[in-house]
């Protein structure tokens, strides 16, 4: 394959995308330094997205910049397709996989708004199948809960649920939301509650009580609550048919460490299990207003998703002390975990260039974004690699290198 060099990209002013046949008014952008970035160093930011694409690393990548609630910039390099070189665009649709756990994470806070539920109420309270769950044992011993797990553990990864891998043979995604809590109630927990952070079938079972305690369908109440009011016209379950060729292909590496386009295909009908772990496409400028919505306190031009002070909950860490996040094996140090997010807690353990209490996840395939209070940023990035969120497995460290290049631009700017 020779050299992608496709590039769209939006620097100043308002453009168009072509949605199913119509034209949608892209973000409008500001120019960086009317918000305090360096113009030069948002351009070294793109020319990084744009070397890995170049240098056949990354097939295409979108990245948007917005501070203040201004975007500053909309960029789209590379393909959809690496063999086809079918252009990306801003609005190209992508995976984001586990970027849907913040969002049903939201759900469930507009639901705890209305006093559906508590932090501090039993799981099985709201799923009686889980009352008598046991603990297996490191040595096999089924073992009572030492206190039972809560909605707080819940939404945040600590109730007892194993890792994903645990339930691999069990096929939880099998039928339907309620086979699998069908499926888990026959399950011993791998943890006692509140012991371990472990990333399984939690945010899937948010997805279940949103169903039960809304009486909605997932997709419907998503719909109808999130995305028509804050104008996510591409973000579902599915892609309708019309939007098909704006989907990126998944790409993984070949033996030459080149990327190439996998078969993998697209949902174009709604799907039997509606995971609110990891089941969503959207495009950046979808998520984009997700993101600010929540930064703005939980509203966007009129749209009120959630009271100001439920987003600062859900940003706040609830883990217990001495429990850590360990997504790929080492601790994440510096960092707590909150409502579905991710937060920054401690910089100067972390290392990392976000501003306390920052708040974030990423998606399976490379999608990423971050929630920066402190500094009012807010970035999006999207991609499309298999394990392309596992350091090490070949996708290039763009999550770290963006922040990087993001926090560069506003230092030069501020210094």
């Amino acid at each position: 394959m020779t050299t992608i060099a496709t590039r769209r990209s939006l620097l100043a002013g308002a453009a168009a995308f072509t949605v199913a046949g119509s034209a949608r008014a892209a973000p409008t952008l500001s120019p960086p330094q009317a918000v305090g970035f360096d113009p030069a160093g948002v351009a070294a930011l793109n020319s990084q997205m744009h070397a890995l694409v170049d240098q056949q690393k990354l097939a295409g990548v979108v990245t948007l910049l917005a501070r203040k609630g201004k975007v500053v910039n909309l960029d789209a390099y590379g393909a959809l397709d690496a063999a086809e070189r079918t252009p990306v665009r801003p609005d190209s649709i992508f995976r984001i996989a586990s970027m849907t756990k913040p969002i049903t994470g939201v759900a469930m806070m507009q639901l705890y708004e209305q006093g559906k539920w508590r932090l501090d109420d039993p799981v099985a309270r709201h799923i009686p199948q889980f009352a008598d769950l046991k603990v297996k044992t490191a040595g096999g011993e089924l073992v009572a809960q030492a206190s039972s797990m809560t909605m707080a553990q819940l939404m945040s990864h600590t109730a007892g649920f194993g890792v994903s891998a645990v339930y691999e043979k069990d096929n939880l995604a099998e039928t339907d939301l309620q086979g699998m809590i069908d499926k888990l109630a026959k399950l011993p927990l791998a943890s006692q509650p509140g012991t371990d952070w472990a990333y399984g079938p939690v945010v899937n079972i948010q997805g279940y009580l949103v169903e039960k305690m809304s009486g909605k369908s997932l997709d419907r109440y998503f719909q109808d609550h999130l995305f028509t009011p804050l104008r996510m016209p591409d973000t579902q379950f599915w892609v309708d048919p019309g939007k098909v060729a704006r989907v990126s292909k998944v790409h993984t590496y070949d033996a030459a460490g080149r990327i190439t386009p996998t078969d993998a295909r697209v949902q174009t009908t709604k799907p039997a299990f509606l995971s609110g772990s990891g089941g969503l496409y959207s495009t950046a400028p979808d998520y984009f207003r997700f993101c600010q919505a929540l930064l703005n306190g939980g509203e966007l031009e009129g749209a009120r998703i959630l009271k100001p002070e439920t987003v600062r909950l859900m940003r706040q860490d609830v883990l217990k002390p001495g429990v850590k996040i360990d997504l790929y094996g080492p601790n994440q140090e510096g960092l707590g975990f909150g409502m579905d997010f991710a937060v920054h807690r401690r910089p100067a353990e972390s290392g990392l260039p976000h501003g306390l209490d920052s708040y974030w996840w990423g998606g399976a395939f490379g999608t990423w974004f971050w929630i920066d209070p402190t500094h009012d940023v807010v970035f999006v990035g999207m991609i499309q690699n298999v394990r392309g969120s596992v350091p090490g497995a070949g996708t290039p460290e763009v999550r770290a290198n963006s922040a990087k290049a993001v926090y560069a631009a506003l230092k030069a700017r501020t210094t």
